[in-house]
């Protein structure tokens, strides 16, 4: 008797050809594995090198590897290594020497990296030395180590745990320090232009809606907030009490947040919230009963939700809709690998030809390898799926540092994706030349204090006045 061939229910925006009920196959090759959907791997020989296999097997690093943000180049992925990070082309896959090139500049441990969404070469990191740093790739990866940054920024009096880069403006960047304080940062003059000073805590997570006008931070001290970031004024604020909030996500332009955290059971949950009024979620869903935290993915263009947790073996997806229930579980993805983070290719970077719809880096720690997982609507046309892959946007900015300064809102520049998107961006990073001088935000010298130079430093208690001036010690 022959086996019946899984199929998967998918969401009304990838049924091919948009009848009702119609199901999402797999393709042959994914038959014999009913567990591991959209997942095309080839198994690795230990010991061996395989050219085209997929995976990139990391060095054996004495102090052991940390999590994969979201990159934003279709090169590359990067992945750090305490106070170094890797930058690997993707093309390049099998063992990684130990003496492999690394960006290892900073003076404590790095704790986040995000590639600039408009240069592809150029990539933000953040450490524990109090510093952020820009970084230029050079074309073809790197051949020896990395020591030196093209721009350099000191503003914060504590570790610096988060960067994000704006959405549509060119050379703005946004850093969150142990201080408790979120700086702008125009990297056209390299100095900090605003200050966010409304959190009582460590700023745990930043997302920025669409435009970029609005952005939303979930806090040590329980709260989710809707900020103006020009201004720094707090729109809306919700003490989640019942709700820990651990990370957020604004979803596309439907002016809706997702969160997720901890319920007062201590089970992981997630959820919805207008971003409008944040009195109460619109709906809360407990996912289970671990402990590793739990990432929010979500892709605008699809309407598709992926929760990975740290430490599982799984990334769960679902579907978001416009009115009740507003979510819609699908299915999993499953694997007996445990992932320590997770990365994502920009849409510009994927297979359009494979119905590829999105795709995660996945760190295996245990086993020192990065992983790609991608996710495939399998079609039997071989033309272009307009409706998988409508305009999406592209890495041309619609804005400069000085008109979004200036209080101007726009979309971004979308792109098609039907010849595949190829064309590279013709902008150039341009570090600033700049003199030592003192550095005033909201009337506060950021550099009035001398940052730790040591890792002993950085781990010392450390009092403030509350006005971002502190002593160390």
């Amino acid at each position: 008797m022959a086996a019946a061939v899984p199929q998967l229910q998918v969401p009304e925006c990838l049924r091919e050809g948009g009848e009702p009920g119609a199901l999402l196959r797999r393709n042959s090759h994914h038959q014999e594995r009913p567990r591991q959907p959209f997942l095309r791997r080839q198994r690795a020989v230990p010991g061996h090198r395989h050219r085209e296999r997929r995976r990139r097997l990391l060095p054996r690093h004495p102090t052991g590897a940390g999590e994969i943000p979201n990159g934003n180049s279709q090169k590359s992925v990067q992945i750090s290594f305490y106070w170094c990070f890797l930058v690997i082309p993707l093309e390049q896959t099998g063992r990684i020497e130990p003496n492999y090139p690394k960006v290892c500049g900073h003076q404590g441990n790095v704790l986040d990296i995000k590639w600039n969404p408009f240069i592809e070469n150029i990539i933000a990191s953040c450490s524990e030395d109090t510093s952020v740093r820009i970084w230029e790739i050079p074309e073809g990866g790197l051949k020896r180590n990395m020591t030196e940054a093209v721009l350099e920024l000191y503003g914060h009096s504590r570790r610096v745990g988060l960067v994000e880069w704006h959405p549509t403006t060119n050379n703005i960047l946004l850093s969150a320090g142990y201080d408790y304080k979120v700086l702008i940062w125009n990297l056209d003059i390299g100095e900090p232009v605003k200050m966010i000073d409304c959190h009582t805590d460590v700023i745990l997570c930043m997302s920025f809606n669409t435009d970029g006008s609005l952005l939303a931070t979930t806090c040590k001290d329980k709260k989710l907030r809707v900020v103006e970031p020009r201004s720094g004024r707090v729109l809306q604020e919700a003490s989640c009490k019942n709700h820990r909030v651990n990370r957020v996500v604004f979803l596309g332009s439907t002016k809706r947040l997702l969160t997720t955290g901890v319920s007062r059971w201590n089970t992981r949950q997630i959820a919805l919230w207008d971003q409008e009024d944040l009195s109460m979620p619109l709906i809360e869903e407990e996912i289970d009963g671990l402990s590793g935290l739990l990432f929010p993915f979500y892709d605008a263009d699809t309407h598709m939700l992926y929760l990975a947790g740290k430490g599982d073996g799984n990334i769960r997806y679902y579907e978001i809709g416009s009115e009740k229930p507003y979510l819609s579980y699908l299915m999993e993805f499953r694997s007996p690998a445990p992932q320590k983070g997770l990365g994502v290719m920009p849409k510009h970077g994927l297979d359009v030809s494979a119905c590829e719809v999105f795709r995660f880096y996945k760190l295996i720690t245990l086993k020192g390898l990065i992983e790609p997982i991608s996710m495939i609507v399998p079609r039997r046309s071989e033309t272009y799926q307009e409706d998988i892959y409508p305009m999406t946007p592209g890495t041309e900015p619609a804005l400069t540092p000085d008109e979004w300064l200036s209080g101007v809102n726009r979309d971004p520049i979308l792109v098609s994706l039907k010849e595949g998107y190829k064309r590279n961006s013709k902008i150039v990073f341009k570090a600033p030349v700049r003199e030592k001088k003192s550095v005033v935000v909201n009337g506060i010298d950021l550099l009035e204090n001398v940052p730790p130079r040591t890792e002993n430093e950085v781990g010392q208690p450390w009092s403030g006045n509350g006005n971002g001036n502190g002593i160390w010690g």
